[in-house]
């Protein structure tokens, strides 16, 4: 039996989740229209950042707030990205590690 996202999409996107599920789970967000959808993505988006940045404090337990923030927006966004940023919190007296 094609799940609902086979037949969307020619391969199931939830490998570890039951086809019967799955298809429950499509129908459910389907049903629950837009402005809910977007509640669970920002919900998940949040949780994930979250995550991320835990994981990078554990990986790298020396590093201040400030040097976190720059290496999550440099994992993320680029190097490039991340110096300017960096740059930016200098200029604004926003970032004590200099």
């Amino acid at each position: 039996m094609k799940t609902l996202a086979e037949k969307i999409a020619g391969l199931s996107y939830y490998r570890d989740t039951h086809p019967e599920v799955e298809n429950v789970q499509v129908n459910l967000l389907r049903k629950a229209g837009p402005g809910k959808r977007f509640s669970i993505t920002l919900s998940l988006s949040q949780e994930m950042i979250a995550l991320s940045k835990q994981a990078l404090k554990k990986a790298n337990p020396g590093l201040s707030d400030n040097e976190l923030k720059i290496l999550f927006i440099k994992n993320c966004y680029g190097a490039g990205a991340a110096e300017k940023v960096k740059k930016r919190m200098i200029e604004k007296g926003m970032y004590a590690d200099q």
